[in-house]
C-alpha cells in the first residue's frame, strides 16, 4: 500500500463526521423561534383564561347584586300577604260606613300595603298578576280546575296567593286555579292542563 493511499482513506472518514455534525448542529435562530412561539401560544392561552375569569367574576357580582336580597325578600313576602288578607278581610260595607279611629286604621293599613309594595319594586321584586294570562308553569302553580266553558281551557281564573320574582328568577310562583271545559289554546290541550290536572 503506497502512502497517498492511507492519506486517503483517513480523510474519507474525517470528511464523514464533518458533515455528520453540521448536520445535527441546530440553527440557534430555529430554536429561538421554537421558544418565542411556545411562548407566545402560553401568553395567548394565559390572556383567555384571565378574560373568561374577568366575565365570570363580573357575572358572578352583578347576580350577587341582583338576587342579595332574595332570601330577606322571600319572608317579607308573607308579611305582604297578611296585609292584604287584613284589607280583604274587612267587608265592603264596613269600609264605607267606617269613621274616626277605624277608618284612620284601614288607610293605615292600605298605606302600609302600597309602601310596602313599591318598597320590594325598589328592590327588584316583582308581584305577579296571572288573572286572565294563560297558565305558565314557570310563574305559576296550579291548585285546582275550575270548570268553565266562557274562557280557553288553561286560562288562570283564580289566584289563591300571589307570586313574585325577582329579576329573572321565580321568587314565589303564584298559586292558582286553572279554567277547565273551555275552547282549546294553540290548537290542542295548554301546557298547564296536565299540570293542573295532577294537582287536584
Amino acid at each position: 500500500m503506497k502512502p497517498n493511499d492511507t492519506e486517503h482513506q483517513n480523510a474519507a472518514p474525517q470528511a464523514d463526521s464533518t458533515s455528520e455534525a453540521a448536520d445535527t448542529a441546530v440553527d440557534p435562530v430555529v430554536t429561538l423561534e421554537a421558544e418565542r412561539n411556545e411562548l407566545k401560544d402560553k401568553f395567548l392561552r394565559l390572556m383567555a383564561d384571565m378574560e373568561n375569569l374577568r366575565r365570570r367574576t363580573e357575572r358572578e357580582v352583578a347576580d350577587a347584586r341582583a338576587y342579595a336580597v332574595a332570601n330577606f325578600a322571600r319572608d317579607m313576602l308573607n308579611v305582604a300577604d297578611n296585609v292584604r288578607r287584613g284589607i280583604e278581610n274587612v267587608p265592603e260595607e264596613a269600609r264605607e260606613s267606617a269613621e274616626g279611629a277605624f277608618k284612620a286604621l284601614l288607610e293605615g293599613i292600605d298605606l302600609t300595603e302600597r309602601d310596602l309594595q313599591k318598597t320590594l319594586e325598589r328592590h327588584g321584586v316583582k308581584k305577579l298578576d296571572p288573572l286572565g294570562q294563560k297558565f305558565d308553569p314557570h310563574v305559576h302553580q296550579a291548585m285546582f280546575e275550575v270548570p268553565n266553558a266562557d274562557v280557553p281551557s288553561g286560562t288562570v281564573v283564580q289566584v289563591v296567593q300571589s307570586g313574585y320574582v325577582i329579576g329573572d328568577r321565580v321568587l314565589r310562583p303564584a298559586l292558582v286555579g286553572v279554567a277547565k271545559g273551555g275552547p282549546k289554546t294553540n290548537g290542542g290541550e295548554p301546557q298547564g292542563a296536565d299540570n293542573a290536572s295532577s294537582a287536584t
